[in-house]
């Protein structure tokens, strides 16, 4: 943990809420979305350290040119049933010495279980993709979504619209924060993410293209093996041995229990879930549990977890159910204006390569066909290591070509 200056935490005191400061001589607004509540300094890393920390998870560091500074900015959003609330996310700057504006990457994180996992609040692996951004010279808004980090109550799984908000909220504290730190925003957005975070990326770009926040200008897209097709891939995908057991059971015990506090999938847990799972799934998924921990007391395949008649179900959705499915499976379904190129793997037994095909064929619907980069035989984690350092470069030639 690195400490503020002296200058800086001034600022943001007054930010944060005025501690100290003279009284207003007007009567302030009323809180909105996206003003910011908070700003920590979290981390500061030299070009080296950057370097070191991507080399160690298997990426290609040789696009690095700057250290950064991350900060854990808490911000005002809305929770799914339209309520004020809360949320964190890191903002990573580069420390170049310079004072230019800067174009900013919103980049969304994949599947997390545990809220201390999230990028404002580990320096673990949801730290990758910004710290990559930001030590190219390009401001990084990476949300930490409902329930994660240091927001209260649950985080809403693979809710659509909740993330797209409280990403689009988190562009708008990003956009404060770093003009109270001295690096003010040009308003161009990169979107990027990965894995659930691909998804939210391209909702989320699908909301800034059509002027969610006049300040904010979406220049291009690159997610990364995102789930766009639940009900047509991604669930499928657990039957025909797709996808692999762990992450089956990982991802449906968490998006049943997500999605059941949002609309009545079913009326009790036992009615999904065998014994003795029903009675601990709940409590295991309430974000504060590891994955490790969530996996260990779980069995080894969806068809064990779940009773016989939801696993039926599950082959042959309807009614809130498959509702549930398709409500997510749009965030393809729209003509971008901007350079898009989406990443997958073959070799994915997480979100399987059927999912990017999906979102491609959706945008070549709408008359925007886009290249679809394939790493190969790599895994779920592989295809974001693999894609990270090349869509660096993508935005860096949009940028040379605005």
């Amino acid at each position: 943990m690195v400490h503020l200056s002296v200058r800086i935490a001034a600022v943001l005191s007054l930010v944060a809420g005025g501690v100290g400061a003279a009284a207003p001589t007007v009567q302030a607004r009323p809180a909105q979305r996206g003003d910011l509540v908070k700003v920590e300094a979290v981390s500061t890393r030299t070009p080296a350290q950057v370097s070191d920390f991507l080399t160690s998870a298997g990426i290609d560091s040789s696009e690095v040119r700057h250290g950064v500074r991350g900060y854990r900015l808490t911000y005002r959003t809305l929770t799914p049933q339209g309520i004020g609330t809360t949320a964190t996310g890191l903002l990573v700057l580069p420390d170049d010495g310079r004072h230019t504006r800067l174009d900013v990457v919103a980049d969304t994180h994949g599947t997390m279980v545990d809220r201390d996992y999230a990028p404002s609040a580990s320096e673990d692996d949801g730290r990758l993709s910004p710290y990559l951004h930001a030590s190219v010279g390009r401001a990084v808004a990476a949300p930490d979504y409902l329930g994660l980090g240091r927001g209260p109550g649950p985080h809403p799984y693979m809710d659509t619209p909740s993330a797209v908000s409280a990403s689009l909220d988190m562009l708008r504290a990003t956009r404060t924060a770093a003009r109270k730190l001295g690096r003010p925003l040009t308003g161009d957005v990169y979107g990027t993410g990965f894995s659930q975070g691909g998804q939210v990326a391209m909702a989320l770009g699908r909301a800034l293209s059509q002027g969610a926040d006049a300040h904010f200008r979406l220049k291009a897209l690159a997610p990364v093996s995102g789930p766009y097709d639940i009900a047509g891939q991604e669930v499928p995908a657990l039957f025909d041995g797709r996808v692999n057991d762990t992450s089956g059971v990982l991802y449906m015990a968490y998006w049943l229990t997500a999605q059941n506090r949002l609309r009545p999938l079913y009326a009790n847990t036992a009615d999904a879930f065998r014994e003795p799972y029903a009675a601990v799934v709940e409590g295991l998924l309430d974000t504060r549990h590891t994955t490790e921990e969530v996996l260990t007391a779980l069995p080894g395949t969806v068809k064990e977890m779940l009773t016989p008649e939801f696993y039926e179900r599950l082959q042959h959705p309807r009614g809130a159910l498959l509702d549930a499915m398709r409500d997510n499976d749009h965030t393809c379904d729209w003509k971008p204006r901007v350079p898009v190129r989406l990443y997958t793997a073959s070799g994915d037994t997480d979100v399987p390569i059927g999912n990017t095909l999906s979102c491609a064929r959706q945008l070549a619907a709408h008359g925007k066909k886009v290249p679809v980069t394939d790493q190969g035989a790599v895994g779920h984690s592989g295809a974001f290591g693999k894609s990270l350092p090349q869509i660096v470069r993508l935005f860096d030639s949009v940028a040379g070509t605005a």
